[in-house]
């Protein structure tokens, strides 16, 4: 099982993916003791669970209700669809490298110095995007990116800037041709020590050896750690990536995982909700990879929108991630 001493991810994280595990579509609120009594299933103590709610809160992810002298909170509206699109996105990533039409995105700037803070938004936002630099101000992407690209360029008023679609871009300093841009070096070793921390799980859960509560969170930490990839990866056309590419056998261990803890996570999630209300905890409930596209598919037409807090603070994460220097390729 992965190492115990492993770097806990932190409370606002690990509550979002608890709800977004097990209360999908739910409009009841749960009690703040049941909450903080989950949190503490990963070693979080009380003071910092009851920050992470309030936290949460005025970000606008949890609503939030009073009855007497009980907090309770709950998943605001169309959140759910958005939990959905995004869970999706995260047991799908990698099933399939993409196509190639044998074009590149190419965005090529010059910013003043002066600008500096424009500069550094601009970068951080191509990154975001899934574009990487090969010079300084020549950023590339084997995907369509140049309508998203150039309302970025626009936005931020970035005069001396070129968007373009083209089949040949000179080779970076390096030598070679765009595909050096990416460094999936780091990404690889990221892929590989997954596996390693997670495939022991397997024979753990086939020797039952694994009870709810370990269940429930090393379930909810996976999850946690394998929601960084479909973010880092650039997800580059099968003829740019390495032989022996780890993300295949990390996305196996991720999904087989996942499903077979799935059970046994709920039924602990149920038995911590049900020492503060017993008739909440009859509601809650787990996805799997199966389920979760089934309601995928209801969704129909109705796709996140990017106007939800929930898409506003994923994006802003991911901003801050790169801004900091997180690893990213």
């Amino acid at each position: 099982m992965p190492d115990d001493g492993r770097a806990r991810a932190e409370p606002q994280l690990l509550l979002t993916s608890l709800l977004g595990d097990h209360w999908y579509w739910r409009d009841e609120h749960i009690p703040s003791a049941a909450l903080v009594r989950l949190l503490a299933e990963f070693g979080i103590g009380r003071e910092n669970a009851r920050a992470a709610m309030r936290r949460l809160a005025a970000k606008g992810l949890l609503t939030t209700s009073r009855t007497g002298r009980t907090t309770a909170y709950g998943i605001p509206p169309r959140t759910s669809e958005v939990i959905v699109e995004r869970t999706h996105r995260m047991l799908t990533f990698g099933a399939a490298t993409p196509e190639w039409d044998g074009y590149w995105t190419v965005v090529a700037f010059s910013v003043p110095e002066q600008e500096r803070e424009v500069r550094t938004a601009l970068r951080a936002r191509l990154r975001v995007l899934g574009l990487s630099a090969l010079y300084d101000g020549l950023w590339v992407s084997p995907r369509d990116l140049a309508g998203p690209a150039r309302e970025l360029v626009a936005e931020l008023g970035i005069g001396r800037a070129t968007v373009l679609r083209a089949t040949e871009v000179p080779g970076g300093p390096a030598g070679g041709g765009p595909a050096s841009a990416f460094d999936l070096d780091a990404l690889a070793t990221d892929y590989r020590e997954f596996v390693a921390a997670y495939a022991p799980v397997r024979a753990e859960l086939a020797a039952g050896r694994i009870g709810p509560a370990d269940a429930l969170r090393i379930r909810t930490e996976l999850r946690v750690a394998w929601r960084t990839f479909p973010e880092r990866d650039p997800d580059l056309p099968a003829e740019m990536l390495p032989s022996e590419w780890p993300r295949a056998a990390a996305r196996q261990v991720f999904l087989e995982v996942y499903d077979r803890l799935g059970p046994l996570a709920e039924h602990r999630f149920r038995q911590v909700l049900a020492e503060v209300d017993p008739d909440l905890a009859e509601l809650a409930s787990h996805h799997d990879s199966a389920r979760v596209a089934q309601l995928h598919a209801a969704l129909g037409g109705r796709r996140a929108r990017g106007d939800t807090p929930f898409e506003q603070a994923v994006q802003a994460r991911r901003l801050d991630e790169v801004q900091r220097g997180r690893p990213s390729v």
